[in-house]
């Protein structure tokens, strides 16, 4: 099976962290994060506009119950053809698989060479786009050297802690640190894998297009550059990025974008191959054309997302820092309204967003990741009725 290594990171530019620390960081700017939510201030783009139909500008939110209860620092979630989900724990390693009707957990086992420390560990899943023949899980996580793609053979009729095979590694190389690990990986509708990386607490990555940090990568399923991508012999596929944790693409198969900021604006963007969204040079919308604006911001206190999906003509994105789940409808590439906010505060921090068909979407809840405050039955899995 061929194997990609990644190009060498390039020489140190300044180690990030400049003055203006957010408090509620442990001093740490830009981490996941806790402290009480501000104010909203969105924002559009210049993109071209279409002729297609605008969602209602105010939706709403119905959680249906839960799924699932006392999990782990849960990261990445993943719906089995079956209905079933499967959800990574950052810190343990694992991968769990949820029974979607009764909660009923089942451990698959543990990801190999998995070093969690601050913000690394295992990280988001993904099915194979052949899974019902190959069975193929993909999981991204950081190890004591990099962050790194691997996927593994899921062997349904083992017993329980013994399901998942050898994890073949088919990218590595990505940058790792105590923070901004990125982390989230998806399949596209053209069957290729992207990948959200951050630029570990090393700013100048993420203008460096030789640097895998900082970036959303696109590759094959063997961890080769995807036929078509920007930047000729590159997996690089749009590069200026923080700390990418959300990717979804919407029913016309556009692809978007969430990532945190540092103290000022967290962004949620319409992703263009080889497009440049500014970090850190810009931190939210800059006007200048050297960069891709986003299509809505907010302050940090009121997002630090994570996870994002499309549903019902919106994209839903879920806030860490911020405590809720944000909606925002689009025309075409833009945000047709002001993002509205669901959830404030209600299940504390949010971590990830999947769509879950007919109108509903699944979310897990962050609370245990060592920024929350967990409580009884933390973490947990929602199922929400969305407009």
């Amino acid at each position: 099976m061929q194997r990609r290594a990644a190009a060498a990171v390039l020489a140190a530019a300044s180690l990030l962290l400049a003055s203006g620390c957010s408090s509620g960081d442990g001093g740490t700017p830009g981490a996941d994060r806790s402290t009480s939510p501000g104010r909203t201030a969105p924002g559009s783009s210049s993109s071209g506009k279409t002729a297609e139909a605008t969602p209602p500008a105010k939706g709403s939110v119905k959680v249906v119950r839960t799924v699932a209860q006392g999990l782990k620092t849960p990261w990445g979630l993943a719906p089995l053809p079956d209905g079933d989900l499967l959800v990574t724990s950052r810190d343990d390693g694992t991968i769990t698989r949820i029974d979607e009707k009764t909660g009923k957990k089942t451990e698959l086992g543990s990801v190999p060479g998995v070093s969690a420390a601050g913000e690394g560990g295992l990280l988001g899943i993904a099915l194979s786009p052949s899974y019902a023949s190959d069975h193929m899980i993909y999981a991204y996580f950081t190890t004591a050297s990099d962050n790194r793609i691997a996927r593994l053979l899921h062997e349904e009729h083992k017993p329980s802690g013994e399901q998942l095979g050898a994890p073949d590694t088919v990218f590595k190389g990505i940058p790792k640190g105590f923070i901004h690990n990125g982390g989230r990986i998806a399949f596209g509708p053209d069957n290729m894998l992207y990948a959200g990386t951050g630029e570990s607490g090393n700013r100048g990555l993420a203008q460096d297009k030789k640097s895998l940090g900082g970036k959303i990568l696109r590759m094959t399923p063997e961890g080769e550059p995807a036929p078509g991508n920007p930047f000729g012999d590159s997996v690089v596929y749009s590069y200026g990025h923080r700390n990418v944790q959300g990717l979804a693409w919407d029913d016309k198969q556009r692809l978007f974008a969430a990532e945190f900021g540092q103290d000022t604006w967290d962004e949620l963007n319409a992703i263009k191959p080889g497009g440049n969204y500014g970090w850190p040079d810009a931190e939210g919308r800059s006007g200048d054309a050297k960069y891709r604006d986003p299509i809505a911001q907010w302050h940090t206190a009121e997002a630090s997302p994570s996870g994002i999906a499309y549903a019902e003509g919106s994209l839903w994105m879920a806030g860490l820092r911020g405590q809720r789940l944000w909606r925002v409808p689009l025309k075409g590439t833009e945000a047709s309204a002001a993002p509205q906010a669901f959830l404030k505060g209600t299940y504390g921090r949010l971590r990830t967003v999947v769509p879950a068909g007919d109108g509903k979407l699944w979310v897990t809840t962050s609370e245990t990741d060592g920024r929350g405050t967990p409580g009884k039955g933390d973490d947990r899995i929602l199922e929400l009725q969305v407009t």
